[in-house]
């Protein structure tokens, strides 16, 4: 293994000061932004994340900035991102380094690790990139690249699996720059050794790839099959009233969109009709007695939403009415709040602004 970790960061770490991207993140060995950028990262695509980094930089230039945000500010500020108890740990984590740990943040892999929402990856892109600390990541890059170049079929998703690729990644670090070193392996697994159709012909490692050599790259790196999807079926009432308000909710408990906003929900086991609809008992808390002429079906087809163990279908009714006084949300007041995903699609292609005339 000596002689193919020295060959293996050697080439990547050459490779990767010749074609690393220029992003804002790597120009810098603040533990905020490093910190910022991994926890945005995760789940998410450089290209999609680079402007929400921009924006919450600009917003929070520092950790004692971010501790002192409202909640619904950052999450606004996430909003699209998906996952938002990346964003409720965020700001958990900036009010500990804030205001106990003197603005500073840990120093090395085992303390960074303690704090909410940092895990083994980021604790050790963190500690590697801006402490020097021989601490190796391990992601979805680093397996695939890993499993491919050294032929490792252990499932990457099993206890197994963890424990082996954790070890083989740190065996490979070049623990004289071990920053520059995982850079370099998450780089080149975003970039060129990915998922769908790599460009094997023309890989740095193709004379040593394991997997390119057995015809084994599209079966590595192995996974453990998934947990059955659920689905849910969920029904929006868009209440809108003359006074040109709009009934909002915020979602409570630990499920999905923790402390969002969103229209009153309905949700069932199946798709309804207008006549299920108006029999049921919660559609009459939202609307009291309302004609059916009032209530539309926005979309025939409903909207699915997936995430990652579960799809929702998504029904809009339009449900017009009086007046809702201090129940509603001024129409013109709604983009200052927080939603869903799936709930600001909706936002942008019904045109509100009509009904503020």
């Amino acid at each position: 293994m000596t002689k193919n970790k020295s060959f293996f960061s050697k080439k990547l770490i050459a490779w990767y000061l010749q074609n690393m991207r220029a992003l804002p993140w790597r120009q810098t060995n603040d533990p905020y932004k490093v910190w910022l950028s991994e926890i945005i990262l995760q789940q998410t695509r450089v290209v999609q994340g680079l402007p929400y980094y921009t924006k919450f930089v600009a917003a929070y230039p520092t950790v004692q900035d971010l501790a002192k945000a409202p909640e619904e500010a950052v999450l606004k500020h996430w909003q699209g991102l998906g996952y938002y108890s990346r964003a409720r740990n965020l700001l958990f984590t900036s009010k500990i380094v804030a205001n106990e740990l003197n603005g500073a943040f840990p120093d090395n892999y085992t303390d960074l690790k303690k704090l909410k929402g940092i895990g083994d990856y980021t604790a050790s892109a963190i500690a590697s990139i801006c402490f020097d600390e021989a601490a190796a990541v391990v992601d979805g890059n680093v397996y695939r690249v890993l499993s491919r170049v050294f032929k490792v079929s252990v499932p990457i998703n099993s206890t197994e699996g963890i424990k082996y690729f954790k070890k083989l990644a740190q065996e490979l670090l070049d623990a004289s720059q071990p920053g520059t070193y995982n850079q370099a392996i998450m780089e080149f697994g975003a970039r060129y050794c990915v998922p769908q159709n790599p460009v094997c012909e023309s890989c740095i490692f193709n004379d040593r790839c394991e997997a390119f050599k057995n015809k084994l790259v599209a079966e590595l790196p192995v996974k453990l099959k998934k947990l059955k999807v659920k689905k849910r079926y969920f029904n929006y009432l868009v209440v809108i009233s003359d006074d040109k308000k709009i009934l909002l909710e915020q979602r409570k408990g630990k499920g999905i969109w923790q402390n969002l906003y969103q229209f009153p929900l309905l949700e069932t086991t199946a798709e309804i009709s207008e006549e299920y609809l108006f029999a049921n008992d919660d559609f009459k808390k939202f609307t009291g007695t309302i004609p059916k002429k009032n209530v539309s079906k926005y979309n025939d087809t409903p909207v699915v939403h997936k995430l990652s163990h579960q799809h929702l279908f998504t029904t809009f009714w339009i449900v017009e009415t009086g007046e809702l006084k201090d129940k509603g949300v001024a129409i013109s007041e709604i983009e200052k709040f927080p939603v869903p995903v799936l709930v600001a699609n909706f936002l942008e292609n019904f045109s509100l602004s009509d009904k503020e005339q």
